[in-house]
């Protein structure tokens, strides 16, 4: 006879994913994304999901009149005993639940303060709390996302035990290795309650005198992953690894890249309502019209045989910005319009000022955030520049993609799983690439783009059909994810819910 830890059930797979911002609620870049997108793909594989993250006082009201209170208790930390009340909300058919303390999260902002390493400790050491005190939050696997929940496997396994605790099991994802948590020692005893737990004071210091969130996390976790299958790779490497490529080193056999994906309903051109004319990759008649429509909007010359070239993201050396403010003087006598929307680094918002003056029939430098101009520029471009020194996954290239504008990319993280390289013997490709971090190869890949924009339109509008093509839907992920759930629980077979991919 079978003994019972060996029985295997079919039911649903009980997740509750932990981030620190989510869509459409709390956002500053792509973890709120993911964090907004990722489950709902989640529960169409077969998991119940639920999603655990702050109650900022910055979420909108009319998200938090809908909220409904689901319990309270005081969570311990260190010599603080702290509120915690637990909010709830239901949102396209996944239970949200916030952790709500005014005094950590009632502010302005989400990030930047200086106590936000006691902060997000808080924050950490109230979900796990909160898994045993709220029924719905019983779960099977906690999905931990970046340095802000990076300090809830810890706690799981040092403060709590029974059959309810011993159960989860925990998944660990980063999204950018630069950004890690780190803290004086002083924290251990002060903050985190955990000076006096050895192998937590030997696992979690960095140095001598420092200890590190994300370092926590990479060691306590069951599994770890990245957000691109590259990526992963380079986290092994110094370059990449912010002296963290040992650990992702040594969890090698537990440690893999999944490919994020993008809302494929939001970015479609075929039902956009920010775009002057809708298209499809079976017709892409639209698409001209919005180029002509963006020249327009921007003061340029109304010209369809201008190769307009766009950048949207934030203005970062991170971003190549210091390879496109090289190049710039170069791209502009070869008669290319080119528009560049975002904020960041003053110094290079200055750069991008200062060539709007100069080169103002063809250059704009929108200094600002503006989700349908960005729309608008993906879908009315030609090519679409990303020059990252490094790059986790990377959305924008999915994004110009979808619209049919060919994306320029330097050949690191996401961007080289994401984007085929033109090739002209065989015509396949959905973009141009360069190697090295250097701006003449980025130069020569946006010429190899321009050369075929003006002299072969057959094998242009080929390339935005296979661009267009390409599927960058969630599911994918969520396959992968949920793959990763069933090795940490093989006793639980997949409860499937569609028929493909299961």
């Amino acid at each position: 006879m079978l003994k019972s830890a060996t029985l295997r059930t079919r039911r649903k797979l009980k997740v509750l994913f932990a981030s620190s911002e989510v869509a459409p609620f709390s956002k500053t870049g792509g973890l709120g994304d993911v964090a907004g997108a990722l489950p709902l793909a989640l529960r169409e594989c077969g998991c119940k999901v639920a999603v655990i993250s702050p109650n900022y006082a910055s979420i909108p009201e009319h998200f938090k009149s809908k909220m409904k209170h689901v319990g309270d208790f005081y969570v311990p930390l260190a010599w603080r005993r702290l509120y915690c009340g637990i909010e709830h909300l239901v949102h396209r058919g996944i239970d949200y639940y916030f952790i709500d303390n005014e005094y950590y999260f009632a502010r302005d902002g989400m990030y930047g303060y200086f106590d936000d390493g006691e902060r997000f400790a808080f924050f950490a050491k109230a979900l796990v709390e909160a898994i045993g005190h709220i029924e719905l939050l019983h779960c099977d696997i906690l999905h931990c996302n970046d340095w802000q929940t990076a300090l809830a496997p810890v706690f799981l396994r040092e403060f709590y035990s029974g059959e309810l605790y011993d159960n989860v099991k925990t998944v660990f994802t980063v999204h950018n290795v630069k950004f890690q948590g780190q803290y004086s020692d002083f924290m251990l005893g002060d903050v985190l309650g955990l000076h006096e737990v050895s192998a937590a004071v030997d696992q979690l210091h960095c140095d001598e005198q420092s200890i590190n969130y994300m370092k926590g996390a990479l060691r306590y976790s069951d599994e770890v992953t990245t957000v691109s299958p590259t990526y992963a790779n380079e986290l092994k490497q110094p370059y990449y690894g912010e002296h963290l490529e040992y650990e992702f080193q040594r969890r090698a056999e537990s440690f893999q890249g999944v490919l994020n994906g993008i809302d494929t309903l939001l970015y479609d051109p075929e039902i956009d309502v920010c775009l002057p004319k809708n298209y499809s990759v079976k017709n892409l008649v639209g698409k001209k019209a919005c180029k002509r429509a963006l020249q327009k909007e921007l003061g340029f010359e109304d010209n369809p045989d201008k190769l307009m070239v766009s950048f949207v993201g934030r203005l970062t050396a991170q971003k190549g910005l210091d390879l496109i403010c090289y190049g710039m003087d170069n791209m502009m006598s070869r008669g290319i319009q080119m528009v560049v929307l975002g904020t960041g680094d003053k110094d290079y918002e200055d750069s991008m000022s200062y060539f709007d003056e100069r080169y103002h029939d063809q250059f704009r430098a929108m200094l600002t955030f503006d989700t349908e101009l960005a729309q608008r520029i993906y879908a009315g471009s030609d090519l679409f520049l990303m020059p990252s020194q490094f790059e986790p996954c990377g959305l924008s290239q999915m994004i110009a993609m979808r619209y049919g504008t060919l994306p320029v990319v330097r050949e690191t993280g996401g961007l080289v799983d994401s984007v085929q390289p033109y090739n002209r013997f065989t015509k396949e490709g959905t973009g141009f690439s360069f190697a090295h971090f250097n701006a003449d190869e980025m130069l020569d890949a946006i010429y190899s783009g321009a050369e075929i924009f003006w002299t072969q339109q057959d094998e242009w509008r080929n390339l935005q059909r296979q661009a267009m093509s390409v599927d960058f839907g969630w599911q994918r992920a969520a396959d992968e994810y949920v793959d990763i759930y069933h090795r940490l629980h093989p006793e639980v077979i997949r409860y499937v819910t569609r028929k493909s991919g299961s």
